[in-house]
């Protein structure tokens, strides 16, 4: 795509998908990263920006969103020019062939290579965003360790690049770089939850990039003895991407984990997470509240801080005065005040808490609660008349009282604030391309995976596999969704928090008022073919759920 920045915004406002005003206010906000603030503003999205450069070139839009284009197309036509091109074939009946590009100015040069070579050849063209032709075509590169290897030992940005968008074009949401005994370094992806080996280099060519990352991340690059933590920009296709970069001292070097911090998190609704309705109304009762605390637990990587920017979203208003301190900040949120954790100049949770109380706030969102000090601030914000969103390390939503009471927080002053406790964990989703069903007894799912509760099981129930398909790397799947565990503060709760309960206690009374425990809620998954009882006994065991300790308890 060969138009300038100001030439896509002129014609954005020409063909009304844009206001000079709305134009105007993301250039103040943001005039180097535009288009960044505008889809940020959610004024803009990939496709209205894409439907303006294909009406630009005279040229109809292909949305890979509302109709993907099959795969076996592309064994028709050879893979390099497909690659140069950026070309997708959507359609090929033998006379007519459809493709969708990205570079409508190579148009009229592959028209006539196509009419030398196949003169009755019908040929129509679509214009589609880079970032979905770059990963419809992920599929037929050559191995990134073969194209590495093709690479000049000295171009190292470019070697850097085609990690980063090989990366992005799996939906990698991790990139590690590990040194080996042996003076090679690997490289993985983590998909889905799943780190995949996708690589391998020098150390030589290693140490080059990694001296690259420390720049641009502004960091030490003298420094090897000490971990290091910083952010990249990249501008990939239409899309500005935002990276966090962690480097630490190994054994035999130095290793980097790169966290791709996907922006299309920003837009998720908390039905796009995988909360039900009954959830939803859970959560939406407890943030309408003006005063209390919300509390998201389990493991790191389990999209906690994602369940809380969606509540944000929900309700940022210009009204509302919204703070957060994080560590780090992870998704950039117009419209709110957020903190970055900073230990030199002592800006920690509990002493940007202090401060974050005096800004007159309505909510609070704290990344994360680690100590007694900033618990005790906590409890005292969301006391205090200011809802308060947290996240907390806990196996599941019962556990999370009583280790907030072994904290040093008083019972009386917990009951008296917490409005809910959410546990979750993410799930591999199947591969819709690819998904099968089949039937399975009660007694094979006692052979196979031991314990159930016998409420769950009952004859002639089906479950769900994946094959594996070109479209989801043969795994079986596609994407994660998450599994809950909501337990709403009731009266009775409450009153049962006063006597220092343990988390059996919490779990029998939330349960009995129709709390389902992370498996449960898995479980209907299983059973609605979103993910497999493989996949859900990984990632939630039974005996990781307050139900499973309660009923084995009896």
């Amino acid at each position: 795509m060969n138009l300038t920045t100001a030439q896509i915004l002129d014609l954005l406002v020409k063909q009304k998908y844009l206001d000079k005003e709305e134009v105007d206010q993301a250039l103040q906000k943001a005039p180097s990263n535009i288009f960044d603030q505008l889809f940020q503003d959610q004024v803009l999205t990939y496709d209205l920006l894409g439907q303006a450069i294909a009406e630009y070139y005279d040229l109809e839009f292909f949305n890979f969103e509302i109709k993907k284009p099959d795969t076996d197309l592309l064994k028709n036509f050879e893979k390099n020019l497909l690659l140069k091109y950026k070309l997708v074939p959507t359609k090929f009946s033998g006379k007519e062939v459809e493709f969708a590009t990205c570079n409508p100015e190579y148009i009229k040069d592959l028209l006539t290579k196509f009419k030398k070579s196949t003169p009755d050849l019908k040929i129509k063209f679509f214009y589609a965003n880079e970032i979905d032709i770059d990963t419809f075509l992920s599929s037929i590169k050559d191995p990134l360790k073969d194209r590495l290897a093709k690479f000049e030992s000295n171009a190292i940005p470019e070697i850097f690049n085609e990690i980063l968008s090989d990366a992005i074009n799996m939906k990698a949401s991790d990139i590690h770089m590990e040194p080996q005994e042996d003076k090679s370094v690997i490289i993985k992806f983590r998909i889905d939850g799943i780190l995949k080996i996708v690589a391998d280099i020098s150390y030589d060519l290693f140490q080059r990039i990694l001296n690259r990352i420390k720049i641009q991340a502004g960091l030490r690059i003298d420094e090897h003895n000490k971990p290091q933590d910083g952010a990249l920009r990249y501008h990939f296709a239409e899309r500005i991407m935002d990276f966090r970069i962690s480097i630490v001292p190994v054994l035999n070097g130095e290793k980097i984990a790169i966290r791709i911090l996907s922006d299309y998190i920003r837009s998720l609704s908390l039905e796009e997470l995988g909360l039900s309705e009954k959830n939803q109304k859970l959560i939406s009762d407890s943030y309408k509240k003006t005063f209390g605390m919300i509390l998201t637990t389990g493991p790191t990587g389990s999209g906690k801080t994602t369940t809380l920017y969606s509540i944000i979203k929900k309700l940022k208003r210009p009204e509302i005065n919204i703070t957060t301190i994080e560590d780090p900040i992870e998704y950039r949120i117009p419209g709110i005040n957020q903190i970055q954790i900073n230990q030199k100049n002592n800006i920690t949770f509990a002493n940007g808490l202090r401060s974050i109380v005096r800004q007159d706030p309505n909510l609070i969102l704290v990344g994360e609660i680690r100590d007694n000090e900033t618990a005790e601030i906590a409890i005292n914000a969301a006391l205090t008349g200011h809802l308060l969103l947290s996240t907390f390390h806990a196996n599941d939503a019962a556990t999370s009282i009583p280790r907030l009471i072994d904290m040093g927080i008083e019972p009386f002053l917990l009951s008296s604030t917490i409005n809910l406790v959410i546990a979750q964990r993410l799930v591999r989703r199947l591969c819709p391309n690819c998904r099968y069903s089949y039937e399975i007894t009660e007694s094979e799912i006692k052979d196979n995976y031991g314990y159930f509760p016998k409420k769950l099981l009952k004859a002639g129930m089906r479950f769900y596999k994946g094959k594996g398909c070109l479209k989801c790397n043969d795994t079986g799947y596609q994407g994660r969704i998450g599994i809950f565990e909501l337990i709403y503060i009731t009266k009775e709760i409450q009153e049962l928090i006063m006597s220092n309960p343990t988390s059996q206690d919490i779990w029998k009374i939330a349960s009995g008022q129709g709390a389902i425990s992370l498996f449960e809620d898995g479980w209907e998954k299983v059973l609605a073919g979103i993910t497999s009882i493989d996949e859900l006994i990984r990632v939630a065991p039974i005996t990781l759920s307050s139900s499973y300790v309660y009923e084995n308890k009896k």
